[in-house]
C-alpha cells in the first residue's frame, strides 16, 4: 500500500463528504477509493470513518489522524513549492466560511479581489451564521467573530466589532421617556435577531451592577436583514453587531441607544488550523486578507460612529 497516497485519499474523502466525491476529485474510481481506505484502516488497526448509506462521519481516531495527515500533506506541498514558482503563484481551491452578512459585506469582496489577482486559484465561500468545524467540513479557513475556544486552531485578529442597541428615529420619538436611561422597570418593545441574543432580556453594564432589560418581543427572526428591516420600520428596538448596522447608522435610519452601556468590543479573526505548515494557497490568502479586512473594519467603526462623541443619543 502506498501510505502517502492512502493518506491523501482519506483527506479527500473527508473534504468531499463522500467516497464518490473523493473519487471525482482524485480522478480515480470509487472502487479504488474504497480499497485505499480499507487498506489504510487495516494498517492502522482502527476505524477512521463511520459510514452509512447517507453520510460519513469521522471517528475520534479519524479526527486525530486527519489533522496529522493534513500536516504531512502540507509539508510535502511546501517542499514541492520550494522547488517551483508556486510560492509566487498560488493555485488550487480554497474553501472559506464566514457569517452571512459579514461575508457578504467584507469577505466576498476581498476574496473576489484575491481571485482576480491570482488567476490560478479557485474558491468556495460558505456563508452561514453558525460555527463550522473546519476539519470535518473540509474548510481551509474561517472568519469568526468572538473569542476562540478551540486551542487547536490559530487566529489572526483583523479588527473588532461590538453589540449595538438601536431603534428608528420614529420609535425613539414615540418612546422617549422609556429610552432616556436603562432601568429595566418595564418591558421594552424589541425586534429579536435570533443569531445574536436569546430574546428574553438584554443585559447592560457600565462598570457597576448590570441592568437587565425585559423584552416585549414584537418580531423574531433568524435572518439579520429581516430583523433590520423590522427595526427600521419602528416595530421595536434591536440589538445587532456594529458591522450589521453600519450603513443604517451612517444614514440616520437607525439611532444608537445608550452607547455608554455597550459591552466591550469582540475580536474579528481569521481562523485556520496548522499554523506551522500552512498550504501555499491558505498562506497567500491570509497574507492578502489580513490587511484588507483590517482596513475595512477600521473604516466601518468610524462610519458606524462607534466611540464617536457625535453619535446620536437619546
Amino acid at each position: 500500500m502506498d501510505k502517502f497516497k492512502a493518506m491523501e485519499t482519506f483527506v479527500r474523502i473527508v473534504e468531499a463528504g463522500s467516497l464518490s466525491g473523493a473519487a471525482g476529485r482524485l480522478g480515480t474510481s470509487l472502487a479504488a477509493v474504497v480499497r485505499s481506505l480499507a487498506a489504510l484502516e487495516r494498517s492502522l488497526g482502527v476505524r477512521l470513518l463511520n459510514r452509512t448509506t447517507r453520510r460519513i462521519a469521522l471517528t475520534e481516531e479519524g479526527r486525530e489522524y486527519l489533522e496529522r495527515c493534513r500536516r504531512i500533506l502540507a509539508e510535502v506541498e511546501e517542499a514541492d513549492a520550494a522547488l517551483s514558482d508556486r510560492r509566487l503563484r498560488p493555485s488550487g481551491r480554497l474553501a472559506v466560511t464566514a457569517p452571512v452578512m459579514f461575508g457578504r459585506l467584507h469577505v466576498a469582496p476581498v476574496l473576489t479581489e484575491f481571485l482576480v489577482a491570482h488567476p490560478e486559484m479557485r474558491a468556495d465561500l460558505l456563508l452561514v451564521d453558525r460555527v463550522m468545524d473546519l476539519l470535518e467540513e473540509g474548510l481551509d479557513l474561517a472568519v469568526r467573530i468572538g473569542a476562540l475556544p478551540d486551542s487547536s486552531l490559530v487566529a489572526k485578529p483583523v479588527g473588532s466589532c461590538r453589540r449595538v442597541l438601536c431603534a428608528s428615529p420614529d420609535f425613539v420619538a414615540a418612546h422617549a421617556d422609556q429610552l432616556r436611561q436603562p432601568d429595566g422597570a418595564q418591558p421594552l418593545k424589541a425586534v429579536h435577531f435570533a443569531g445574536l441574543d436569546s430574546g428574553h432580556e438584554w443585559t447592560l453594564a457600565r462598570g457597576g451592577p448590570p441592568v437587565r432589560i425585559p423584552l416585549a418581543e414584537v418580531f423574531s427572526t433568524n435572518h439579520v436583514d429581516a430583523a433590520l428591516e423590522a427595526c427600521r420600520k419602528g416595530l421595536g428596538c434591536g440589538r445587532f453587531l456594529s458591522y450589521q448596522v453600519r450603513d443604517d447608522l451612517a444614514a440616520g435610519r437607525l439611532l444608537r441607544l445608550w452607547p455608554e452601556w455597550e459591552p466591550e468590543a469582540v475580536p474579528v479573526q481569521l481562523v485556520f488550523p496548522h499554523s506551522r505548515l500552512l498550504s501555499v494557497r491558505v498562506r497567500a490568502f491570509v497574507d492578502w486578507a489580513e490587511p484588507r479586512l483590517t482596513a475595512r473594519l477600521g473604516d466601518e467603526l468610524i462610519q458606524a460612529g462607534v466611540g464617536s462623541p457625535s453619535t446620536p443619543k437619546v
